[in-house]
Parts: structure tokens; sequence; C-alpha cells
């Protein structure tokens, strides 16, 4: 089901959440806001290399 890319994109992301959580709840809330900001991008960054390896699959 999960290939190992997959996992990967979504380490980093659980990454970026706590790091940013961690961040925010330590008083750098500037810090945590600009870290909690790569969580969708990386979400992003996934789907679209998802969809790109989908789309050759289909080829």
């Amino acid at each position: 089901m999960f290939k190992k890319s997959d996992l990967f994109f979504l380490l980093a992301v659980l990454i970026s959440f706590f790091v940013s959580g961690s961040l925010w709840f330590n008083g750098q809330k500037e810090e945590g806001i600009f870290t909690a900001i790569w969580v969708p991008s990386i979400l992003g960054i996934g789907i679209y290399f998802k969809l790109m390896s989908a789309e050759a699959s289909r080829k």
C-alpha cells in the first residue's frame, strides 16, 4: 500500500510537526509558526510526486 518514498514524506511531516510544536510551546512562537508552514508544503510535494508516479505507471 505504501511505498518507501511515501513513508519518508510522512516521516518528514511528523518531524516538522513535532519540531514546530516544541518550538511553539518553548516560547519561540515565530520559529514555531515558520516550521509549521513546512507541514502542508511537504505534504503537497509528496502528493505531487505520488501523482507523477501514478501517471508514469499508467502510460
